[in-house]
């Protein structure tokens, strides 16, 4: 059956420098949504957003600060107030495509957000030297999450050109606040997902050479981010010390303890404590602290082993001071098993897709993504699931300032989700 083929790859480079050039961090990707709502209006899809597909009583991590910037940032960009009120301050966006006629019910997932990472100013750098670097100060697409919403935006014009020749029905998903693994949980929660046959997840780069897709990655880490409270006793630090209760001692004890968590027998571990604030000045005893953290394990149980003995540590340390230490979870993501029919299907799409010379099986992957929370649930209400990763030559590591991927890789992305669109509703 010959299909239209209305997406050029000048087109998907294009799109994704102009999603590159506007950055937005985890739930205040209110430029972003716009884009991708306009988009997928202009190609009849059927679109639900905001508090349509995210669960809001499931957010977190999601700063006030961040989010009222993000609004006002979306205004000076020319964001309608109509959008704004549909989206009514929560990011994420589902199109579907509903084709009328019976077949099954397929999801592919992108993700919206970008890094706190301030964009380098090499002139060698290729973002800097064709125009489209970061015009968003301190933020950056230093993950490849650019190229992902250009490859899910130009599948929906193919699914639009096409629908007359598909069956079934055709989710695409944006997800806000990827980074920090923060918007899965909520998405899920909200049942968007639930009648989904298959899901399909993907990621640009990860240390894969150029022409290499991998078609089951394993070995994601579960990991839990949370934040660390201390709250002790101000007294003046001449007068009165004995009077105060040092919550600046409490927390830096407690991130030596954390550091020092012993690792596990049955599989890899991680832990870092990525942020310490605290005090209020050089001659007043430390009446608050902050510690942001993260812990990272092979399996949700070990995982949830370092979670429970981190926050034993962090209140002992409180305990120590005559402190007390609250804590809040602000992002996680699980493991999860490919299916193996989803797994066969990606290989087989992988081998018709454009400078794909090489379909490897598995990889390492020893680093967190919550489209594990998606895949699982999917799984749960007996749909299949699985994760690929379409290699590419980098210019740096993921989430550096010199972060870029080879253009090309885009198209191969997308030949990858036109196939696998074919397999399932091609009529």
């Amino acid at each position: 059956m010959a299909y239209l083929e209305p997406v050029t790859d000048q087109w998907l480079i294009q799109t994704r420098r102009q999603i590159h050039a506007w950055p937005e961090p985890g739930w205040a990707e209110f430029v972003s949504a716009a884009r991708v709502i306009e988009h997928l209006e202009k190609e009849n899809f059927k679109v639900l957003c905001g508090r349509e597909v995210i669960n809001e009583k499931f957010i977190r991590g999601a700063k006030k600060s961040q989010i009222e910037e993000g609004l006002k940032f979306a205004r000076e960009r020319g964001v309608s107030e109509a959008i704004l009120a549909r989206l009514d301050g929560v990011t994420g966006v589902v199109g579907i495509l509903e084709t009328g006629r019976p077949g099954p019910k397929v999801g592919f997932r992108c993700e919206l957000d970008c890094v706190p990472v301030t964009e380098t100013d090499d002139p060698e750098h290729i973002p800097n030297k064709e125009g489209f670097a970061s015009q968003h100060p301190g933020y950056m697409h230093a993950c490849g999450h650019d190229g992902h919403q250009a490859v899910m935006m130009g599948l929906a014009t193919w699914l639009n050109a096409n629908r007359d020749q598909l069956c079934g029905t055709v989710k695409l998903i944006f997800q806000p606040a990827e980074e920090g693994v923060r918007g899965a949980r909520p998405l899920a929660e909200s049942g968007i997902l639930d009648d989904l046959d298959y899901l399909y997840c993907g990621h640009l780069g990860c240390d894969i050479p150029g022409d290499e897709v991998v078609s089951a990655p394993e070995k994601f880490l579960c990991t839990t981010k949370v934040d660390f409270r201390f709250k002790g006793t101000a007294s003046h630090a001449g007068m009165q010390p004995e009077v105060g209760r040092n919550a600046l001692m409490a927390g830096s004890t407690a991130s030596l303890a954390l550091m020092a968590l012993p690792r596990h027998g049955l599989g890899m571990t991680r832990v870092n404590v990525g942020y310490l604030r605290a005090g209020e000045g050089r001659n007043v005893i430390a009446s608050t602290a902050e510690m942001q953290v993260e812990v990272r394990g092979e399996t949700e149980a070990i995982n949830t082993c370092m979670f429970n003995e981190a926050v034993t540590r962090a209140e002992g340390a409180a305990a120590m001071y005559g402190c007390t230490c609250e804590h809040e979870i602000m992002g996680e993501a699980i493991d999860f098993v490919p299916d193996l029919e989803v797994q066969k299907n990606i290989e087989e799409a992988a081998k018709t897709a454009r400078y794909c010379t090489k379909v490897s099986p598995t990889m390492n992957f020893n680093g967190s993504d919550d489209a594990t929370v998606l895949i699982k649930r999917v799984q749960k209400t007996g749909g299949q699931g699985g994760y690929l990763v379409v290699g590419s030559d980098l210019k740096a590591g993921h989430h550096q300032a010199k972060f870029d991927f080879e253009e090309k890789r885009l198209a191969e992305m997308f030949d990858i989700y036109r196939a696998l669109v074919i397999k399932h509703t091609g009529a």
